[in-house]
């Protein structure tokens, strides 16, 4: 999708973090021996040795439903005090002041896609009873700290719930167009950004620690988990064009068929079955963490055609 030009970005939703070297490559280990599978395989929600309590959409969770804040178990940090690499929020990004910058840099782009999701899980999250808290992203190049653990490109894009953060590395966009199929278009990006705040919403809602309890195979907690933030994703395309920026501009031009390809693309590029045929050689559904192509495309698409949370509720199914 193509932001429209006039919109007003809010760089205050993003965070500089630090730059040096490395490739993608495997995974790495980060505290508390928690094992992350590495390069593409990436979209990597890192559960860490905690567990959040919860059930979707329904009670018995360990979270404050009025607040969305965690009213048991919950990190000493402060995220708001949190600046990857010693930056400060909003620093760095003189250059993305538009929807006209969105459309050309790939950071822009992504503070773009920040903007509109944030806008629309506001308005859309309190109709299922919760409030929607804020989530900064660190855009950073290279490799750069979080509260989970050394952020790189040998991990990809993740959600971080001991600091409430989404990290994102723009190369990872050129990595999944050119080593795994996926196509250039704005929406296989903007999908990837997406993706990464149904996390952000999982966590308000109490669910991660299912994936810590059942964190792999073809139905386990981590591939329900990740096929519901895909479905989340396709909530916010429905939605997308009528998210507004403070000034009441739309961010997003109408979607178009080449659109929804273009997502639909990218989430097929990043399935269990795709990324171990072309690393791997062959297809091993018991170490599955994300699901296969097919399923992160039809959850996309459920969420896409639905616009409603009850509908991806993957915990509700027998058929993923």
């Amino acid at each position: 999708m193509t932001f429209n030009d006039n919109v007003q970005l809010d760089t205050s939703q993003a965070t500089s973090g630090g730059s040096s070297g490395g490739g993608y490559g495997g995974g790495g280990n980060f505290p508390g021996g928690i094992q992350v599978g590495g390069g593409i395989g990436g979209l990597i929600l890192l559960i860490l040795v905690f567990i959040f309590g919860g059930n979707v959409l329904g009670g018995g969770d360990t979270q404050d439903p009025g607040t969305g804040t965690s009213t048991g178990q919950s990190s000493s940090l402060d995220p708001s005090q949190v600046g990857a690499g010693g930056s400060q929020s909003g620093g760095g990004f003189s250059q993305c002041k538009t929807g006209a910058d969105a459309n050309k840099n790939d950071d822009c782009l992504v503070i773009a896609t920040v903007n509109s999701v944030q806008d629309y899980w506001g308005s859309a999250l309190p109709q299922y009873g919760r409030q929607y808290p804020k989530a900064n992203t660190v855009l950073y190049s290279g490799q750069t700290q979080s509260a989970c653990g050394t952020a790189s490109n040998q991990v990809g894009p993740f959600y971080c719930p001991l600091d409430k953060l989404v990290y994102i590395d723009a190369s990872f966009f050129q990595e999944l167009q050119q080593r795994f199929g996926a196509n250039a278009g704005q929406l296989a990006k903007e999908y990837v950004v997406a993706h990464e705040y149904g996390h952000h919403v999982q966590d308000i809602l109490g669910l991660l620690g299912r994936a810590q309890q059942d964190p792999q195979g073809p139905e386990s907690g981590s591939v329900r988990l990740e096929l519901m933030a895909d479905c989340m994703a396709g909530m916010w395309v429905k939605n997308a064009t009528q998210t507004k920026d403070a000034n009441g501009v739309t961010y997003l031009k109408p979607i178009t068929q080449e659109d929804i390809n273009s997502a639909l693309s990218a989430a097929s590029a990043v399935g269990d079955d795709r990324i171990q045929k072309a690393t791997q050689g062959r297809v091993n559904p018991e170490s599955w963490t994300h699901g296969s192509s097919a399923q992160r495309q039809k959850w996309f698409t459920t969420g896409y055609q639905t616009g409603d949370l009850n509908q991806c509720n993957t915990f509700a199914t027998q058929s993923l």
